[in-house]
């Protein structure tokens, strides 16, 4: 199924939009390239500027975002494994921070899983109301387990005319490995591949 098409079938999109940073080194000797990629979609806000109690219009087909976003996202890692995810979003000042998480939810979180491979772990994510052009902080974390601390990270995500105030920015982040020079110690991917 192209999960795009779907997505526009339910929502009305005004545009796909993504970035990748490939990073070698911090400082240090350069080792594997670290690969951070976002993907976000703008969609209208039925809800912008009213009060709406059952939010259930944005939520019900967010599992058709959750697949896109994480089809798109992982397509950006040419190839190497998604080890680390997050979500987020920005409403626009006619929204509310709720219309965000409403997009969100385990109905598009299980597909965003699915998406890039599995995942295990909570999803972290951020949701804002904001101007357009606003920047988010998409939180990473490592997608089997919460707790490897070397896979803390965030991927600066924005759209330089969106939201606007009657719009929904939703997104999606990924990464190919930890921090680069990661060296602060706490759980490894070697314990939990152990423990598996």
């Amino acid at each position: 199924m192209d999960y795009s098409v779907e997505v526009e079938r339910h929502y009305e999109v005004r545009g796909w939009y993504s970035l990748v940073h490939e990073i070698r080194h911090d400082g240090g000797t350069p080792g594997d390239t670290l690969i951070k990629a976002a993907v976000g979609v703008v969609i209208r806000n039925p809800f912008a500027g009213k009060f709406v109690a059952d939010l259930g219009e944005l939520t019900r087909p967010s599992l058709a975002i959750g697949y896109a976003l994480g089809e798109r996202a992982a397509a950006l890692l040419r190839g190497r494994p998604v080890e680390s995810y997050g979500k987020g979003g920005i409403a626009g000042t006619s929204g509310e921070q709720e219309h965000v998480v409403a997009c969100i939810t385990t109905a598009f979180g299980n597909p965003l899983r699915e998406a890039v491979g599995g995942g295990e772990a909570w999803i972290s994510s951020a949701s804002k109301v904001a101007v357009a052009g606003t920047a988010i902080d998409i939180p990473l974390a490592h997608k089997d387990e919460l707790y490897i601390r070397s896979h803390y990270d965030a991927v600066t995500f924005s759209v330089p005319d969106g939201p606007r105030p009657d719009e929904l920015l939703i997104c999606v982040a990924v990464a190919t490995g930890p921090r680069v020079h990661q060296r602060v110690g706490g759980k490894t991917v070697a314990d939990l591949n152990a423990a598996n």
